[in-house]
């Protein structure tokens, strides 16, 4: 069940969610955050597996079964960073107020010359990783990601920037290891996702919430074999306009023994598990892996 989240199909026509960009462009973000509650409570009351996804998810973090409300504020945190995308890949950094932790040892090892590995996850906006480096002078960011998932609102924000697009690495490619071995050489950063298995990902199995749940091996089997730092990164909204950046060093640095190297992957994969879940717990409504991660049943 957790492999089956790139069969489904992106939800929402291409006409809508053009709309709500140019609303959000043109008309202002608050008018555009009017919209996200209809949208949220279509989603709630008409999509039953995104609402059983998110109630799985809830319950476990919340500890009990969660309410109508929890469920409406847990989509709509979710809408809501997915509006404020489109000032992010604009670079509309001056809509919200950021605070920002761990920020200095970040660009302290980036400064050192060696490219980084950072893993975010579904927690929160991994856009906000993507608006930073643009700011910061000398940084060089690409995104490792599954293009088709989101096919719709890729085309739309490659429409409001077409740089982004050049920053992207797909993920399945032939030549996709080339690229972030190519990238780490030149001192740059790639950042991906690490909460979600695809088809054909190697995996390592962690405790998550008390379970036992598979995540993808190959950002770590990557960075072991280059060698580079690896970061974790967690960006998340805390309402209004507030978002919170947290950055923390997952290693500055490791080497695969060939013997061992998947129980070394599975160890360092459980410390950024670890982590992940702490922030789950700390910002319960920011999680937005809507598809049934634990298969549960029910």
């Amino acid at each position: 069940m957790q492999r089956t989240w790139l069969q489904q199909k992106e939800r929402g026509s291409l006409l809508l969610i053009r709309l709500i960009g140019w609303i959000a462009l043109r008309l202002g973000r608050p008018l555009g955050r009017l919209l996200l509650y209809p949208i949220s409570f279509y989603f709630v009351l008409l999509v039953p597996r995104a609402r059983r996804a998110s109630r799985f998810y809830l319950r476990r973090v919340l500890g009990h079964t969660p309410r109508f409300s929890e469920l409406f504020h847990h989509v709509h945190t979710f809408a809501a960073t997915i509006l404020d995308r489109v000032y992010l890949i604009t670079n509309r950094l001056d809509h919200f107020d950021i605070t920002i932790h761990g920020y200095p040892e970040l660009l302290a090892q980036y400064h050192r010359g060696k490219g980084c590995l950072m893993m975010g996850s579904h927690l929160g906006s991994f856009e906000l990783l993507r608006s930073l480096a643009s700011k910061e002078d000398g940084v060089v960011f690409h995104a490792l990601m599954h293009e088709a998932n989101a096919e719709k609102v890729g085309r739309v924000l490659n429409a409001l920037n077409p740089e982004i697009k050049e920053t992207v690495i797909p993920v399945g490619r032939s030549d996709t290891l080339f690229r972030v071995q190519a990238a780490m050489e030149r001192g740059e950063v790639v950042g991906i996702l690490g909460d979600r298995v695809a088809l054909d990902d190697k995996v390592v199995e962690c405790q998550f919430f008390g379970e036992t749940c598979e995540f993808p091996a190959g950002p770590l089997l990557v960075a072991g074999l280059l060698q580079v730092p690896v970061f974790m990164f967690f960006g998340v909204y805390v309402g209004g306009r507030r978002y919170e950046i947290h950055f923390e060093i997952l290693s500055e640095g490791f080497s695969l023994e060939r013997k061992n190297r998947m129980q070394q992957v599975q160890a360092m994969t459980q410390l950024y598990v670890e982590r992940l879940e702490h922030y789950c717990r700390r910002y319960p409504y920011n999680w937005f892996n809507f598809y049934n991660f634990w298969n549960d049943r029910g």
